[in-house]
């Protein structure tokens, strides 16, 4: 059964471009953002994992660590990233799981037989400190991924574990939230200081508590 909102993702150890990993010793107590990739020396990943690097300190803004996966071996990762640094202008900075058995694909869901059997789909996993899962996307292997997208969910997440609020269409951070329907109104004006708009009794923006 694929992984879902919620589960518990499960442990792994495995080579990668840095040197075998426990992934839940190597994630501590950070947030995670794992993603997946068909093979080495694939075009269109080669430029996802270059924007990762460049974007790498603002994953580390957030506590959130990057890690890649591709079903090959970890000779032939060091190989492709001399590629990547080259061809993206940048350095990687972050480990790539070497998943040439397929084991760690197969157990993320990350083979999708009627997509194509041989390969990974492309898919970006969000997982909590408590090692929930908090997010998927799913991409066919013919579109490269918004990583910006990415940094936006985790400003979300991060704000609304914190904050009984939820965000908006596009929010970006530093714009107005919506107060979550379970807080009544007259409780919601003493929670949220800065002040309540009350377009419809289920409709109530406010802005963002931690600005």
């Amino acid at each position: 059964m694929a992984l879902q909102l919620g589960d518990t993702v499960p442990n792994f150890k495995q080579e990668t471009s840095e040197g075998a990993i426990d992934f839940y010793e190597w994630a501590g107590d950070s947030w995670v953002v794992f993603f997946s990739h068909p093979a080495d020396y694939t075009p269109v990943c080669t430029t996802e994992l270059g924007e990762v690097a460049k974007l790498k300190p603002e994953f580390d803004q957030r506590n959130a660590k990057v890690i890649a996966l591709s079903v090959d071996n970890a000779d032939s990762h060091q190989g492709w990233i001399s590629d990547i640094n080259e061809t993206q202008s940048t350095t990687v900075n972050y480990p790539i799981i070497a998943d040439s058995d397929k084991s760690v694909s197969d157990l993320y869901g990350m083979i999708h037989p009627n997509a194509n059997a041989k390969v990974t789909v492309r898919t970006v996993f969000v997982v909590d400190p408590q090692k929930k899962l908090r997010l998927t996307i799913t991409y066919p292997p013919s579109t490269g991924r918004n990583f910006e997208e990415i940094l936006r969910v985790i400003d979300s997440l991060q704000l609304t574990d914190n904050y009984g609020v939820a965000t908006p269409v596009n929010w970006k951070d530093g714009e107005d939230v919506v107060v979550v329907p379970s807080i009544p109104t007259e409780e919601a004006k003493q929670k949220f200081p800065k002040g309540v708009n009350e377009i419809k009794p289920y409709l109530r923006m406010t802005p963002q508590p931690n600005k």
